[in-house]
């Protein structure tokens, strides 16, 4: 990270030898045996997503400042930017996929409202399961015999298992016109705040971007998230002033011109509203608060 030493390990896609299919295929015994030096219980930003079910034991997972408890049943997805580590998956075992942005076309209100773990009930578990086999199947035929490779066939079971496993039915978002018509408003509007959120903090900035007005994006923003357009901006910024306290030592006054504030004082007041205490107050508690809780440092598997 430019100007500001960061804690965690900026991590790119970077596919096993004969799986340059943007979805490689893992589980939980395969990582261990990979990271005999247990990098995945130190804190990690993949630019990729990782989707992965836990089908047996119990373990532990951070993602963003939360904790999760891991048991079977569970399901994990980060998605690219998400700070995350495996706290503790000794016991686990279960599929794990890492697959590029993009290779799984459609899917952007669902990566927004999906939290990064939620529990799976025991018959979709078992079906899920049964997905990611399948897809494991497809993907090792893929590397072994190429000419049977078919990306648009792995992207399809890879949606498959993801539909099965999500905690709602996905068919709900989408019964209506005038549902499909707000999440193809709040996939622009999320798109593009991904791209500038850093430098547009009104939710004007983005309904002039998009043609549309401050009303409809509030409106497709909550059908998608249950948040106002204005709430989820916020929540975005919020967390990305977050990552930068927790993970770099860049000074706040930095920090604030990072994230798109003109002076110190506007960021301290925003933060401050946002987390009910000043950003130096909260990068000293979480500081304090990951050396008792060993949060790691600056590796990964790969």
């Amino acid at each position: 990270m430019k100007n500001g030493h960061s804690s965690v390990r900026q991590l790119h896609y970077l596919p096993a030898v004969g799986s340059a299919y943007g979805v490689e295929m893992l589980s939980f015994a395969a990582l261990r045996s990979m990271d005999v030096h247990r990098r995945r219980v130190q804190s990690q930003r993949p630019d990729f997503h990782v989707f992965a079910l836990i089908s047996s034991g119990t373990g532990a997972h951070e993602a963003d400042f939360r904790d999760y408890r891991l048991e079977e049943g569970s399901a994990v997805w980060i998605r690219p930017g998400m700070v995350h580590r495996w706290s503790d998956v000794d016991a686990c075992d279960g599929p794990l996929v890492l697959f590029r942005p993009g290779f799984l076309p459609g899917f952007t209100a669902s990566e927004a409202t999906t939290p990064a773990c939620w529990h799976v009930d025991r018959q979709r578990l078992s079906l899920a399961l049964l997905a990611a086999e399948h897809l494991s199947r497809e993907h090792d035929t893929a590397v072994r015999t190429p000419r049977l490779a078919s990306p648009a066939l792995l992207s399809h079971l890879l949606a498959a298992l993801i539909l099965r496993a999500l905690p709602d039915a996905p068919a709900s978002t989408g019964a209506t016109r005038s549902g499909n018509r707000h999440m193809e408003v709040f996939d622009a509007y999320r798109a593009t705040l991904e791209e500038h959120f850093t430098d547009w903090h009104h939710v004007a900035d983005y309904a002039q971007a998009l043609g549309y007005d401050v009303r409809t994006l509030t409106r497709a923003t909550r059908a998608a998230t249950g948040t106002g357009a204005k709430t989820f901006l916020d929540q975005r910024i919020l967390l990305e002033a977050k990552r930068l306290l927790a993970h770099t030592d860049l000074p706040v006054s930095s920090c604030a011109r990072r994230l798109g504030f003109r002076d110190v004082g506007n960021f301290t007041t925003f933060f401050r509203r946002q987390a009910d205490m000043p950003p130096a107050t909260w990068r000293t508690v979480y500081s304090t608060a990951a050396r008792v809780g060993g949060v790691g440092g600056p590796h990964y598997l790969r």
